[in-house]
Formats: structure tokens, sequence, C-alpha cells
């Protein structure tokens, strides 16, 4: 560990944000250039580098962009800012810890996660309406009890007492939030629908949803001993100004001044409605324009679901990214942090940088970080998500007798001629790419189980028998967070006008909803994940007791014994398992790396997480695919044997293989028995020098099977003798 101190580093071949810099962009021109300063790969970590999924949500700011079309009342989203229209018209939504989508997902892994059900008995619809207006607004009475609490807090103490700044300070943060949404009519929309039916609804019967005409009154006792409830007397403004220390009113008055202080085009509704909701005053309730009012509230509502619609649209293959990165950075689990996993993103299209004129630039970057005897920035694993799969041949339809689904346009995928091109680079750089199919309904644990892996194998078949093929991993299958039969919002319901008020509508065509159409995290960025959390020697030491410090996890066989019960993802299970056919044909080809949702024990203790059945690359063996952890071995004794003899000084290979107590194999053959030893019962190393041709031919051998390593010797003035 002392000379290659991480053999983790992934790089992710992906676009989230095409505001920010790119690899292309920082790479830059490398016409004559073998490698690039220290500088520029400084500058490259600072842009594109991230140890976690805060620090990757901080650098990369993943945005949508909304707008208005004043021609069809509609608003608009899109993942690319778009050009040609005035800044003032566009608003920026960050997709982040905050935004309502992303958060209901990830309360919908995590509690998924802590069930460990699988998703045909799963409660998704409980999850699901987060995104209502009604659950908006309860994130909003949160952020309000404690803004109360803390302005509470603030009235109390004297001015200047330290503390009293402290709670200023953090009161100044909590309205920074607040007030984000004041020139953001669609974030108010929720306030507004929400208010509405508060003010329509008061006093409804909770099985009716039928408002009455309301007094607000007192119960007392008549003369004659009777129980009456008579009229309040109603408070006037004169009054109110009484109530001014309650700390409600102050707070009232300070949402009022920031409202006009922040807004460009003031609205007396909006600020009326800023003010009820976040400081709520104890004023009767007004007369109203019933039939205005339930006119209001429809169309909010109406306009609030075709626009959460169309976000949703828009927003989906991007949040199925970010929340790759996510799964990615979750599988490194363990409180005692040690090599940490990094991810270096590209921020780019595949497409793009597998251009000819760009490919030079990979190369470039590639040479500088692994093709040097310093490893802190070298790269060991790839992702590519998102591989283009074409439909199966389904009959057409003449005549649509029934409503089926919508022809959309497929999302862009990665094509297989780009990954072709991206492995053909990055073996010489020996990075093995994790990639996965369209992340969809048919690539699921689902799909796979009913349909087989048949198909994924046939699509393979162009990258097996080439050079680049030990470093091509298909990874299936993908993780459904969402599935598509259930991934139906309900938004709420329209209002109706009665004789007495007003209720809600129980027509079920009256109950507006959207369909998510599902959500699917790609299996690549899960298998990446695990694979460079196990090469942490602490996060082995949770599961395993045999854990040899000093070593990475280069030579762990997730397949062996019962590792893959021990090392296990984060992710909950989704089926009951796959049949026995299906599992024949995985285990006849030992094709990919497969993930499994078996029911399985470890010591009595039931195994709810998805475990790794298979970990396979595509390089062919004699009865199957080759393990991954082989390549990866080979890659690394390369690499140490590079550093210790000087790259490849003759005398100093012989020293390396000796059987000398000090020399490197003997240390690897002395420290067998750990999990993550270098070399492991049934294993040995050997080397042949040609002096002819002034080649080196290494023979690893993992349990009977030879993989071959050959590299070129400097040849030094006298040759020393074993």
């Amino acid at each position: 560990m002392e000379i290659i101190n991480q053999t983790n580093r992934t790089m992710l071949f992906e676009e989230i944000n095409p505001e920010k810099m790119d690899l292309i962009t920082l790479v830059g021109d490398v016409k004559g250039i073998d490698s690039l300063s220290d500088e520029k790969i400084k500058e490259i970590n600072e842009n594109l580098l991230v140890k976690s999924f805060d620090e990757f949500l901080d650098k990369f700011s993943p945005t949508v962009y909304s707008f208005y079309n004043a021609a069809n009342q509609k608003v608009m989203y899109t993942l690319k800012k778009p050009e040609g229209i005035q800044d003032d018209c566009i608003s920026e939504i960050a997709i982040d810890q905050n935004n309502d989508f992303l958060k209901m997902l990830f309360t919908l892994i995590d509690t998924k996660r802590s069930q460990g059900i699988a998703n045909v008995d799963f409660k998704f619809e409980n999850l699901l309406d987060m995104i209502s207006p009604k659950k908006v607004m309860d994130d909003i009475r949160q952020v309000r009890k404690e803004i109360h609490y803390l302005y509470g807090e603030y009235d109390k103490l004297d001015e200047g007492d330290p503390k009293k700044l402290d709670t200023g300070d953090k009161l100044n943060l909590m309205f920074e939030v607040a007030s984000r949404n004041y020139n953001n009519v669609m974030a108010m929309l929720p306030l507004a629908i929400e208010d509405i039916k508060t003010r329509l609804l008061l006093g409804a019967n909770q099985d009716e949803d039928e408002s009455e005409k309301l007094q607000i009154g007192t119960l007392s006792i008549g003369d004659s001993g009777e129980l009456k409830i008579i009229e309040a007397p109603q408070n006037n403004s004169s009054e109110l100004m009484v109530i001014e220390e309650n700390s409600n009113y102050g707070l009232s008055t300070v949402f009022e001044e920031d409202y006009e202080a922040i807004t460009e085009s003031p609205s007396s509704y909006v600020k009326d409605l800023v003010v009820r909701t976040f400081s709520p005053l104890p004023a009767v309730r007004a007369e109203l324009d019933v039939e205005t009012e339930v006119q209001n509230y429809n169309t909010y509502l109406e306009f609030y679901k075709d626009a959460k619609d169309e976000f949703v649209k828009t927003v989906k293959p991007l949040v199925e990214k970010l929340l790759g990165v996510k799964m990615y950075f979750d599988q490194y689990a363990t409180k005692n942090k040690g090599m940490q996993p990094s991810l270096l993103v590209t921020n780019t299209k595949l497409d793009m940088l597998v251009k000819s004129n760009n490919l030079p630039r990979l190369r470039t970057y590639l040479n500088t970080v692994n093709s040097k005897n310093d490893f802190t920035d070298t790269v060991w694993y790839g992702i590519v998500p998102a591989l283009e799969l074409e439909a199966s041949g389904k009959m057409k339809v003449s005549r649509a007798r029934f409503k089926g689904n919508d022809k959309v346009a497929k999302q862009d995928g990665n094509t297989m001629e780009s990954l072709s091109i991206l492995l053909d680079t990055v073996k010489d750089y020996k990075i093995q790419i994790f990639f996965n199919f369209m992340a969809e309904e048919e690539t699921t644990f689902n799909g796979i189980a009913t349909a087989g892996i048949d198909r994924l194998i046939d699509k393979c078949s162009v990258l097996i028998r080439k050079d680049y093929s030990e470093f091509a991993i298909p990874c299936l299958p993908n993780f459904t967070i969402i599935p598509k039969d259930k991934s139906g919002v309900i938004i709420d319901t329209r209002m109706q006008t009665t004789e007495n008020g007003a209720r809600l509508s129980k027509e079920k065509e009256d109950i507006l909803k959207l369909w998510i159409e599902g959500v699917y995290v790609g299996a690549s960025y899960v298998a990446a994940g695990i694979v460079s959390a196990y090469q942490c020697p602490e996060y082995l030491k949770d599961s395993f007791r045999n854990v040899q410090r000093n070593y990475p996890g280069v030579r762990f066989d997730i397949e062996a014994g019962d590792n893959s019960l021990r090392a296990v993802t984060t992710m909950a299970k989704e089926i009951s398992g796959f049949t026995n056919n299906i599992k024949d044909a995985i285990n006849s080809r030992s094709f990919g790396f497969v993930f499994s949702s078996e029911n399985a024990q470890l010591q009595d203790k039931e195994i709810k997480r998805i475990t790794v059945y298979k970990a396979r690359s595509l390089a062919m063996e004699e009865d199957g695919f080759d393990s991954i952890y082989k390549t990866q071995v080979s890659t690394y004794i390369e690499r140490i044997l590079r550093f210790q003899s000087g790259d490849f000084k003759h005398e100093n290979i012989v020293r390396f293989f000796s059987n000398n107590p000090s020399s490197q194999k003997s240390k690897w053959v002395q420290d067998k028995g750990y999990v993550n030893s270098v070399i492991h019962d049934g294993d040995d190393i050997g080397y042949i020098i040609d002096e002819k041709t002034s080649t080196c031919q290494i023979d690893l051998v993992f349990n009977g099977n030879v993989k071959n390593l050959e590299v070129m010797i400097t040849k030094a003035s006298s040759a020393v003798k074993a």
C-alpha cells in the first residue's frame, strides 16, 4: 500500500451538467504533447474529481431550466440552458438534496433498504405522494415551525448578546431558503393550492370534505343552564396592533417587508399568501368569493399537475444519473474510512469523447495518470451506463382499438460503436470498464427473470475475442427504484362549489394523477461501486477477520466461498429470485457481472440485500468467461514490478522473483491465507526471460488457470543470475 495507495479510482463517462467544465475542454490541445503538467492534472481534479455524493452535487450543480410559453400557456423544461432567451425569463431549478423529487427517491431507497421488502409487496404509493402539494406544504410547515422557534429565542435575548447574533445568523439562512421561491410562481403554486383548500374547507366534515357556513364561536352556559355556542367578537385591525409583541405578528411584518424588498413584481395576493403560509395570524376568516376561489384552486391544480408532469419527464434521465452516482458511493458502507473510492466525471457525452479529434486528449490524460510510477491519480475502472438496446421485434398494429402507450422518442443512449472505440483506447492503460444496457423495465431483475439473458449475451458478441475483451464488464440486471406499473402519483382532487360552500369532488375523473413511468439505476454504477469498495482493507475488515491491512482487494474473489454473502450491496432485494433455467443459463456461460436477488442465509441470518452472483469480463476461457479479479491482479503486479524494477531492469526483475526472503514474491507467498492476499493457496507466479527478444513472460497461476503477462526488459550493462 506504500507503493500503490489506491486501486479504485473510477472514471464516469457521462455528461451531468453541460454548463460546467468537461475533460475535453480542460485537457485542451495536445498536439506534440505526450503528458500533461502537474498543474493541469490538479486543475482537472479540482473540477471533475469527487469523493462523495455531496461533493458531486456541489461541483456539478445539476440543474433544470424552465421558461414559460405564452403561446400555449405552458411551462417548458430543459436540461440545457436555452439559447436566445433572455436570462430574466429563465428559472434555474437546482436538482439537489432539497428537490422534492430527489428527496422522495432517496426516502424510497432508504425505506426499501431498511424493510428489505420485494417490489411486489412494497407500498410505493405511500411514498410517491411526497411530491404532492400536501406533502410540499408539510415540509414548509416544518420550516415554519423552526423559524418561529428561532424567532422566539431571538426576540427574548438582549441586543448585542452573542447568542442573539448566532440565532440571527441561523434565521438569515432559514429566511434565505424561504425567500428563494418568492419570484418562482411554480414553487408558490403548492402553497396557493393548500391555502385555498384550507380556507374553503375550514370546518368541513372529515368524511364528506364539504364545508358549511362558518362563524367562529365560544362555548358558554346560558342563564337557564343551557349549553350553547355564541359567535365570538371579531378583532378589528386596531385591536390587532395590541398583540404586536406577539412573535407571530412580528414575524408576519418581517415576511411582508422581506417579500416587498426581494420581489421584482410584487403581487398583493402572493404577499398575503407568503404571510399566511409562514406566519398565520389569529384573525377570523373574511368573507370569501367561493366560486372564484374554487375556480382558482382548480386552475392552479391543473397547471401544477401538467407542469409537474413535464418536469418529471424532463428531469428523470438526469435524476437516474444522480441516483447512479449516489449508489456508487453508497456501496462503500464502512465507518472506518481507508481507501475511499473516488470518481472522475468526464462531464461529456461518450460519443463526443471518442470522436477522432478528441480521442488524443483522452489518451494524453490517461498517459499522464496511468503510465507513470506515481499511482496517486491512476484510473483503474470506468463506468459506461445506458448502452442502447434495440427493442425486440413487435407486431405492428394497423388500428388502435384501445388506448396504448404514447409513441415517445426513446432516450438517447451510448452506442456499441462508441463503447468499442473507448475499450480499444483504455486497454493500453489497463482500465476495466463496467457497462450496462439502457435501464428500463426489460433489463431489470423482473425483465431478466422473465425473458432470460440470451439477448444481452448476443448483443455483447461484437466485444468478445478482442484484445480489449478482458477490460469489458457487462453488468446486469439494472435496478428498479420505482416500477413502471407502480409509479402513479395522486396530486390532489378537483373542487366543486355547493350550496353551502365548497367540497372536494368524489368523481374518479376529478382525481389528478401523473405517472413517473418508472425510475431505474444502471447496474454498472453499483458494480463499480462494490468492486471499488472491496479494494479497501478497512471495508473488508467489517465482514472478514483474516484481512491483511497492507494489501488492497485486487485478488479478492467475490464469487469464492461465502464472500458474496459478506460483501453485499446496499440495494434491497427486488424479486424472489431467478428460475433454475435462468440460473443454469448464467452458470453455463458464466457471463457478466450478475447481481442476485435470491433468498440466502449466512450463519442463520437472512440476507435481505442484493448480492453479486457472477463477476466476469468478456475474456473467454474454456469453460466460459474469465473472472474480473485476474485482470486487476495482473495489472497490479505489472505496476508493482515496474516500480520496484526501475522500469523492468533485467537484474531487478530477477531479484523481484527470487527466493530471497526479502523479495516481493517471497513476501506475497509468505502472506497467503488472507482474504485479500495477492497470492492465494493454489496460486503461483513465475517468469521466463527471453534474452533474444528482450522480453519477460510472467505466468500468473490462479487455481490452476494460467494468465500470461509480458513486459519489455530494460537491459543493464551486465546480467545478474538468480
